[in-house]
């Protein structure tokens, strides 16, 4: 699988060992960077990135997933999910890893490099590639809803305020 990656200066360390982590169980690792410390670094454009990366790949037929990282993972979360299509999902245990792939279907994970140890950050990671959808229909249609407003600003049959 490919797997595209970007942090920022906080989560730069961690995405050395993430890069040969990935790399040594198969994956194809795209960096986006940064690759370099900067202090003052802005994650929008390299989280944005990966996900565009993300997207990209899977409209090509190729398995992709996204990790993006950051001291809280917030931001970085929220940079991602600005990209059409991208459903961004912020972790912090081996449930919600699990379960934004089970009935979320997220295609990038997010996580706070000063929230865990590398360890459990891996292990986060680790158990979000390998675990699939379930394709249960209640969260295919969740997730169509979703889809739907992301290009209409409206879910058909729904109330969304307008």
């Amino acid at each position: 699988m490919r797997i595209h990656i970007a942090t920022d200066h906080a989560g730069l360390d961690f995405s050395n060992h993430l890069i040969e982590h990935l790399g040594a169980a198969g994956h194809e690792v795209i960096d986006h960077g940064p690759t370099a410390y900067d202090p003052i670094d802005d994650y929008p454009a390299f989280c944005i990135n990966a996900a565009k990366g993300v997207i990209a790949d899977q409209q090509a037929g190729v398995q992709a997933l996204g990790v993006v990282f950051g001291g809280s993972g917030n931001g970085e979360q929220i940079a991602a999910n600005k990209v059409t299509g991208i459903r961004a999902a912020l972790v912090w245990n081996l449930s919600t890893a699990e379960l934004a792939r089970q009935h979320n279907d997220a295609n990038v994970i997010s996580i706070g490099a000063r929230q865990h140890t590398v360890e459990e950050a891996t292990s986060f990671i680790d158990a979000f590639i390998a675990e699939p959808f379930s394709e249960e229909e209640r969260h295919a249609r969740r997730i169509a809803q979703l889809a739907e407003f992301e290009a209409t600003g409206d879910i058909a049959g729904k109330h969304v305020d307008h």
